[in-house]
This record gives C-alpha cells, sequence and structure tokens, in this order.
C-alpha cells in the first residue's frame, strides 16, 4: 500500500527538505526562501511549503525520514545535497542552534 507520503518525488523531497531548513529556526528570511525557490519551479516550491505548514517539527523529519529510503539517492546526489543545505543554512551568515541540531538529524537520515 502507497501512502501520500510516498508520493513525492526526489524533487520534491528536496524541496521540502530544504522549506524544512529554512524555517527550522521559526526565521525563515526571504533570502532564505529565495534560494530554495531557485532550485525548482514555483509549482513544486508552492505545493511543498503548502505540505510542509501542516507538519509539526517532528512530523517534517518523520516525513523525511519516511521518503528518503523510498528514494535511491547515489552519494553525489546526496553529498551535492548536503552543499545545498550548508550554503542555505549560512544564508543569514550564521549556523544556529536549531540549524545545527536539524543538521545532525538529516545526517543521520541521509547517510
Amino acid at each position: 500500500m502507497t501512502t501520500k507520503t510516498s508520493q513525492l518525488t526526489k524533487e520534491e523531497l528536496k524541496v521540502y527538505i530544504l522549506i524544512f531548513c529554512a524555517s527550522v529556526d521559526s526565521d525563515a528570511t526571504e533570502d532564505e526562501m529565495n534560494l530554495v525557490k531557485s532550485k525548482t519551479t514555483p509549482d513544486i516550491f508552492n505545493k511543498m511549503l503548502k505540505a510542509f505548514s501542516v507538519h509539526s517539527e517532528q512530523e517534517s523529519i518523520d516525513k523525511i525520514e519516511e521518503c528518503i529510503h523510498i528514494h535511491e539517492f547515489t552519494e553525489m546526489e546526496l553529498a551535492e545535497f548536503r552543499q545545498e543545505i550548508y550554503k542555505l543554512f549560512l544564508t543569514d551568515n550564521k549556523f544556529h542552534r536549531k540549524e545545527q541540531s536539524l543538521d545532525r538529524i538529516l545526517d543521520n537520515i541521509l547517510y
């Protein structure tokens, strides 16, 4: 049986994770959101922003963990994606405590 979660494409999952990363410190800046928007189409961005907005932090982590195992990411894809995440975290020139915590969680999920 497939769930709604499993219907996310790789690109949708990446955008969902980037939106989560931008929002984790409760202060998603315009620069952070513009960076996420630049990685995808407006339709996918809006769809993932809407999906993200209805989840708690734990629900988002659970969703990411479930979806990451559905898609087969190569080591190169993961490395490139991690670089995108770091760039997003450092957009405001600060690596907040909540961002650091999410970074560790994502490391455990992605690898």
